[in-house]
């Protein structure tokens, strides 16, 4: 792989990530070879049959035009059980963004950050004023609903922007508290609730407030079909709202907005509605692993998540454009470094939630780039570098045996919070647990070598 090529485009990329095409251009074709924990995609949906039949049909699916956005927005809302009136559908959720900020954003908008680029890039590229109410890493990124409401009345703004869960972070509202938070904000021109990342929530067993947004006159729910089918490149997305503003933003969209690929899909939706709940499914438990297996990484802190990523916060002096270069550059493994986030640094990493195998080469890449270990012995890269941080933490004491139900609360906890809410800039030590597959109490890595080592220290 062409390294230097692609970390090259990272430096010069501004608010979001180069594609995946323009990857595989940098690295003469090779980007097959990374493993993607940038791109928070689906891994488990389309199904290989469902690809198999795309494949079949891509012939007339190029070479003929879609039908209109209204034939393929009646069969989503069929599947979905929405009222048509209520539904408008965009080429991708950013172009519903794009004419949200254009029709019904008038003068101000207020956003927590750190959050989706799009929310605050979007209003200030056509000169609205967009107050940024700051989410504190203190309290885990999380927002306060009756601080947001003050932050709005103080600035003024007219209209608000509540990501649930919230990008990058994973940060999620409840529902009756985030319905409270439309009630006391009902004077403003617009609320949008961006649901984009719900469909992995498993919070509540009915997270969105989309039937709620129908009776309201200001509320606009956002969803994106691509991030949830794991088709990125279809484009497709759907907000839903009372019918006078779903009919606004419907009547600004051109007629064939919607392309074939993603009138074919929809259309293949109420054939495989049970293999979309299961994958979804597996997804949730993936990242509930990848959450566990992320705190055991010394110095390492994991917020939690309803999303399909985690946010995490590295080590005290690791710089996260660095140690992306070097997991992109050393192993293959692809990560997205936040500093090109308003409310981030590259203090943070988004990581998308993939398959166990998957996070099995994350870790040890990690491990050898910050720890200087290696499980297995791969070329040298030309010049060895050195590890990121001088060495491992000293032995942590011994674990006392938890219940399962404790060991699951812990993985979803900040693995530092304790030191956050103190005001500590440096995480302290997580609590020992024990590895997933079992063994003695203490820090386990899952890789023997590591654990010799920290025995060793």
């Amino acid at each position: 792989m062409a390294g230097s090529n692609v970390t090259a485009l990272f430096r010069a990329s501004t608010a979001h990530s180069p594609s995946y095409f323009t990857l595989s251009r940098a690295s003469g074709g090779a980007s097959g070879e990374i493993t993607d924990f940038c791109i928070p995609c689906n891994p488990y949906f389309p199904t290989p049959a469902m690809f198999d039949e795309l494949g079949g049909r891509l012939r007339e699916i190029l070479t003929y035009y879609p039908s209109s956005a209204d034939t393929i927005t009646a069969e989503l809302c069929q599947v979905l059980g929405l009222n048509p009136q209520t539904v408008a559908m965009g080429n991708g959720s950013t172009e519903l963004i794009t004419w949200i900020d254009h029709l019904l954003v008038k003068e101000s908008l207020a956003v927590p950050v750190p959050t989706f680029g799009r929310w605050t890039d979007q209003p200030m590229e056509t000169g609205k004023r967009v107050d940024m109410l700051l989410l504190p890493e203190a309290h885990g990124f999380g927002l306060d609903p009756a601080s947001f409401v003050q932050f709005v009345r103080t600035r003024g703004s007219r209209a608000a922007v509540i990501c649930n869960p919230n990008n990058p972070d994973g940060g999620y509202l409840p529902k009756q508290q985030l319905l409270a938070l439309l009630d006391s904000l009902q004077d403003l021109d617009l609320i949008v609730v961006d649901e984009s990342f719900l469909e992995f929530a498993d919070a509540e067993s009915d997270p969105s407030v989309a039937a709620e947004a129908v009776l309201r006159t200001n509320v606009i729910v956002l969803r994106s079909l691509g991030k949830n089918f794991g088709l990125h490149g279809v484009r497709f997305g759907y907000l839903v709202s009372n019918p006078s503003l779903a009919g606004k933003v419907r009547a600004a969209l051109p007629k064939w907005n919607l392309n074939s690929f993603a009138e074919t899909v929809v259309f293949m939706l109420k054939e495989h509605r049970q293999e979309y709940a299961e994958s979804l499914l597996q997804a949730r438990r993936d990242r509930q692993e990848m959450t566990y297996r992320l705190s055991q990484l010394p110095g390492l802190t994991v917020y939690p998540s309803q999303g399909n990523f985690l946010y995490v916060r590295l080590p005290e002096g690791v710089d996260g454009s660095v140690l992306r270069d070097r997991l992109l550059a050393e192993h293959g493994v692809l990560v997205r470094e936040c500093s090109n986030k308003i409310g981030s640094s590259s203090r943070f990493l988004r990581l998308v939630v993939r398959p166990q195998q998957d996070v099995l080469r994350l870790l040890s890449a990690m491990e050898q780039v910050l720890y200087g270990q290696r499980t297995q012995a791969p070329e040298p890269p030309p010049q060895p570098l050195a590890p990121m941080l001088a060495q491992l933490p000293g032995p942590m004491p011994a674990a006392q045996p938890q219940p399962q139900a404790q060991r699951l609360a812990l993985a979803q906890q900040p693995v530092s919070a304790r030191g956050l809410a103190r005001g500590q800039d440096r995480p302290t030590p997580m609590e020992p647990a024990s590895a997933l597959s079992g063994g003695t109490g203490g820090y386990t890595s899952g890789t023997a070598a590591v654990d010799r080592l920290i025995g060793q220290a």
